[in-house]
């Protein structure tokens, strides 16, 4: 189902309040934002988060770690699940139609468990160095694809 295929409930669309128009509409002098205050000044409000002066939630809870802002997203596949694959080649295409991998995976890294026993050409933009043994060793072509990312 999506957005545009909801049907219409009635009841579930309202006609936005008139502000500003006098007296007689309800809606007049304030505009419906009662008298002073913070939320009656223009841009006035508060940030999401704000509770009143109080040390906010997201303050008063510890904080640990760090997000690394340069940390480059792998999707990453062992020997031992192209073992169970069919085909000779593998890309990281290939794998995401297979559906193997995730699709919104940008790189492909190819690590070492499991084993292979059949030659096969394996494109991937990494490897371990026990993947690429293993993939030699057994007759395979090993194809290491640039990343778009700077490193």
């Amino acid at each position: 189902m999506k957005l545009h295929s909801l049907p219409e409930i009635k009841g579930s669309t309202h006609r936005h309040k008139i502000l500003g128009r006098g007296r007689g509409t309800g809606h007049g002098k304030t505009s419906g934002r009662g008298h002073k205050g913070m939320k009656a000044r223009s841009g006035g409000g508060h940030r999401p988060g704000f509770e009143g002066g109080q040390m906010p939630l997201y303050r008063r809870l510890p904080h640990r770690g760090f997000k690394n802002v340069n940390r480059i997203e792998y999707a990453v596949i062992n020997l031992r699940d192209l073992e169970d694959l069919k085909g000779k080649t593998f890309g990281l295409a290939e794998l995401k139609a297979e559906g193997v991998l995730r699709t919104n995976a940008p790189l492909l890294k190819v690590l070492g468990t499991g084993e292979i026993t059949r030659a096969v050409t394996v494109s991937a933009h990494r490897f371990s160095e026990a993947a690429k043994k293993k993939i030699e060793a057994a007759g395979g072509k090993v194809i290491e694809l640039a990343t778009s990312v700077a490193e």
